[in-house]
């Protein structure tokens, strides 16, 4: 009723990277994308498809970070950037800057770096 966009977390899972699973390099998806192995690069969604990112307890990201709705309760060492809802659960672990919209933080969760509001310009 009082806001314009909605907070909640997109329900499927398009893509699932898994505990065993080591990628290197970029990922640029849609939809949505649940990381629990390891990443080494950035993982950013497609610039026309606002998507969610979901890093589990389990999940690791060495790079940047960029999506429209993110969930963390993993490790990121680098900057996480959303334009509408950061969710950082009892685990997260985040070594780099967080710019967002709207944040959520949980007791537990770690940041070591800056948090910047990004005001929305499409008020």
């Amino acid at each position: 009723m009082f806001f314009k966009k909605s907070n909640k977390v997109q329900n499927s899972i398009d893509t699932l990277i898994g505990v065993d699973t080591r990628v290197e390099g970029n990922i640029i998806f849609s939809g949505g994308l649940r990381i629990d192995g390891a990443v080494l690069g950035t993982v950013s969604e497609l610039s026309d498809s606002p998507s969610t990112l979901i890093l589990s307890e389990h999940g690791r990201i060495e790079g940047a970070i960029t999506a429209s709705k993110i969930v963390i309760n993993g490790t990121v060492l680098g900057p996480v950037k959303s334009c509408q809802f950061i969710e950082l659960q009892t685990k997260a672990r985040i070594t780099g800057d967080v710019t967002y919209n709207s944040l959520e933080m949980h007791t537990g969760a770690v940041i070591e770096g800056k948090l910047v509001y990004a005001v929305d310009r499409t008020e």
